[in-house]
């Protein structure tokens, strides 16, 4: 009988890790409350459950008996993937605390400041008033988060008083903790660092550019090679490894997205969970290692001593979701011909007479495209949303 993976999620995203776990011989349950995501169909069996509830998910696991869990691309589901894993004794998983500590903005900030790991300064709050008042420790423009929420949910930017004070209300009216961070807003080119670190050591990284559209605080795209460079990178490793070897943490994914502000990176998230968007087929692209079985083998616990070499990227790649500018009812989906030798591969779902109603973070589907040179690149990636155009109805 097939040892049972339990994969917390199963959104599109996820695919990659679904089919990594039958490649590794799992029968693959996935859950969620969304029984319509794409990943469903991929796995062996789906059950409808909130995999952003630990407790639901200890339940759950416990009643299927699972072998292995594995978080997907949601940072609700790393937390309670190591709940489970903590109260089940599964291997892959950092303890609850650590996850939670590097999961909640607020935390995180705190510890890598004490320790001085490179962070915007930034403290967190629990109430609205003790937020109001702690405006007086930061100079404007500032930027105003929930600490629990990824992909820019909640986040704002105050350039004077009135402006924050409606910021940290909202913020906090989102966040499902409660609790805010505020943080100096820091200028500077987007970047992501994914690494595998075995023995609190990276023995694998990737380092891309960021690409946002109409949401500043919402990467909706990544290209490879990053203009980031060497010495930006060596610093990353040794703040990595830090990171690491402070918090013990188990063998696998750890990633992060920074900013280079002042020729020098600032780490402004970091998660032990594949990134969304299917940004693990761009690692798999650019480098030919399969990152999202990596990823899987170390969440299951098996054993990763024969660790993947850290390839430099061959070849010049953008993943590009593609988005609209504005809410409506979708007509059609236009890809100038100039692209259609660049795109290799892609996953798209949208359908015509598909409603956005929030174009901000609506995605119609996603595509890889590889070029011919990192000047052709670098001229394309700020014209894709142009080039790859989502018209509405009249």
């Amino acid at each position: 009988m097939k040892k049972k993976l339990l994969i917390a999620g199963g959104g599109y995203a996820d695919i990659p890790l679904i089919k990594a776990g039958k490649e590794l011989g799992f029968y693959v349950i996935t859950t969620g409350n969304r029984q319509h995501d794409l990943g469903h169909q991929y796995s062996d069996k789906y059950i409808n459950e909130d995999f952003s509830a630990p407790e639901a998910m200890l339940q759950l696991s416990v009643k299927l008996k699972i072998d292995a869990i594995c978080a997907c691309c949601n940072d609700f589901s790393a937390l309670s993937t190591s709940y489970v894993a903590e109260k089940l004794n599964l291997k892959g998983h950092d303890s609850y605390n650590v996850t939670q500590l590097l999961h909640h903005k607020d935390s995180y900030r705190q510890f890598a400041l004490e320790n001085n790991i490179s962070s915007p300064h930034g403290v967190g709050y629990s109430s609205t008033e003790s937020a109001i008042k702690g405006l007086t420790r930061f100079s404007y423009p500032i930027i105003i988060k929930p600490v629990d929420l990824t992909g820019g949910k909640g986040i704002s930017k105050a350039s004077c008083l009135s402006e924050a004070i409606t910021a940290i209300k909202d913020a906090f009216l989102i966040s499902r903790e409660k609790k805010i961070v505020i943080e100096d807003f820091l200028t500077g080119s987007h970047h992501g660092f994914s690494t595998i670190i075995k023995n609190q050591k990276v023995v694998f990284s990737f380092m891309d550019n960021e690409h946002y559209f109409k949401n500043p605080y919402m990467v909706s795209g990544a290209s490879s090679p990053s203009l980031a460079g060497k010495n930006i990178e060596k610093t990353l490793l040794a703040d990595t490894n830090k990171l690491a070897s402070l918090l013990n943490l188990v063998d696998g994914i750890l990633h992060i997205q920074f900013i280079i502000h002042n020729n020098r990176p600032v780490i402004i998230e970091v998660c032990r969970r594949a990134p969304g968007d299917l940004y693990i087929k761009l690692v798999q692209h650019a480098t030919g290692i399969d990152y999202p079985l990596w990823i899987v083998r170390a969440s299951s616990g098996i054993n990763t001593y024969n660790t993947p070499d850290n390839k430099v990227p061959a070849g010049f790649y953008i993943r590009h979701c593609i988005m609209a500018d504005k809410n409506g009812e979708i007509n059609d989906v236009i890809i100038d011909k100039s692209l259609e030798d660049k795109i290799f591969d892609q996953m798209i779902w949208w359908e015509k007479g598909d409603v956005i109603y929030d174009y901000l973070t609506y995605k119609a589907g996603i595509v890889f495209l590889k070029f011919d040179s990192q000047q052709e690149m670098n001229e394309l990636s700020g014209r894709l949303p142009e080039l790859i155009n989502v018209r509405m109805k009249d």
